[in-house]
């Protein structure tokens, strides 16, 4: 069987064909020829399915004799399923700050491998306050230790960049060797 997507707003069915003339393709993909649009109707009519116009900008225009109601419940199966398989990676935020305390960062680590085994992506972001603008190489150390620790579930996909008064960094996590 032949596959072929038709916009479902800009359909032309059985009566809102005007065209004199139309290219017609019966219901099993043999080309009938050029027949008058009142014609490839009754045609249509006789094997109780609708006329459909699937090409309408070719000269003459192209329509074929199909059921149009099973087409699209087709295309409604056939768009759920493709839904099913793609899968929604979101991005989770972990903010630490350059002096963070041993607990602190244990908590957040926690977190964030949890983040990652489930199959989201970990942006960690460290925002200076005051005077710790001075000391980035802190908070450039704090996310070593934390790519350090998150090795196993995670790998670094951009290293620490400053903008602004935040530095960040992103995670994705390790695809499961099966």
């Amino acid at each position: 069987m032949e596959v072929f997507f038709i916009k479902k707003d800009q359909v032309q069915v059985n009566n809102q064909i005007r065209d004199k003339e139309v290219r017609l393709i019966d219901f099993d993909g043999t080309m009938i020829g050029i027949v008058s649009a009142r014609e490839a109707q009754l045609k249509a009519n006789e094997r109780d399915m609708d006329l459909v116009k699937i090409s309408p900008n070719a000269d003459p225009p192209v329509c074929k004799i199909m059921d149009y109601g099973k087409y699209l419940y087709e295309l409604s199966k056939r768009e759920k399923e493709a839904k099913k398989k793609q899968t929604n990676i979101s991005v989770k935020e972990i903010r630490l700050s350059p002096k963070i305390e041993e607990h602190d960062f244990a908590f957040k680590l926690k977190n964030a491998t949890k983040f990652l085994q489930d199959g989201d992506k970990v942006k960690v972001s460290i925002r200076f306050r005051g005077r710790e603008m001075q000391f980035t190489s802190m908070a450039y150390e704090v996310i070593d230790k934390f790519a350090e620790q998150v090795k196993d579930y995670g790998k670094m996909d951009k290293r620490p960049s400053l903008d602004g008064r935040n530095m960040s960094a992103m995670f994705s996590p390790i695809k499961e060797k099966q």
